[in-house]
């Protein structure tokens, strides 16, 4: 089913809009400072392009690190990435991905496409520090990090490494 979904996706305006991210990426490339936001838009036209079976987490969820001065000082550079990535590219793809929603939706059979379109409007905007990964790599990744601050509220010790 989900190849089937994604041919129908690209087919039918997947390639467009990942392109527009592939476009957007290369504007930022081309300058250094926008690199943080060339490789997040490349992560998004991934998921633009193929977007069933996949799911988007933060980087954080995956690499586990805590606050710490890096992290606060990569996660102060990632917003402000963001909010220039917002102001450019973001309302676009959230306007286009927002119109394909509401005419997906129109039918019964276009509702998956639809909310398909109403989830990446939502990640058009704010996309920086974002991963694409499977479905199953998600849920495993958020599985254990519940466990994790499960154990942390029981008082017991987890076996994480210690952020630098």
């Amino acid at each position: 089913m989900r190849f089937a979904g994604n041919v129908i996706w690209f087919v039918f305006g997947g390639a467009v809009l990942a392109l527009t991210w592939l476009f957007g990426a290369l504007l930022f490339a081309i300058s250094i400072i926008g690199l943080p936001v060339a490789r997040a838009a490349v992560e998004m036209a991934k998921l633009s392009a193929f977007p069933f079976g996949k799911d988007v987490v933060h980087v954080r969820e995956i690499d586990g690190k805590g606050v710490s001065a890096t992290t606060a000082a990569t996660g102060t550079i990632g917003f402000v990435a963001n909010i220039i990535w917002m102001l450019t590219f973001g309302w676009v793809l959230f306007l286009g991905y927002l119109v394909a929603g509401v005419i997906n939706c129109l039918t019964i059979i276009g509702i998956p496409f639809g909310l398909q379109s109403f989830k990446l409007a939502g990640l058009s905007f704010w996309p920086v520090g974002r991963r694409v990964v499977t479905k199953e790599m998600a849920n495993a990744v958020r599985k254990q990090n519940a466990a994790e601050k499960l154990d942390r509220l029981r008082g017991k010790k987890t076996n994480l490494p210690e952020a630098a």
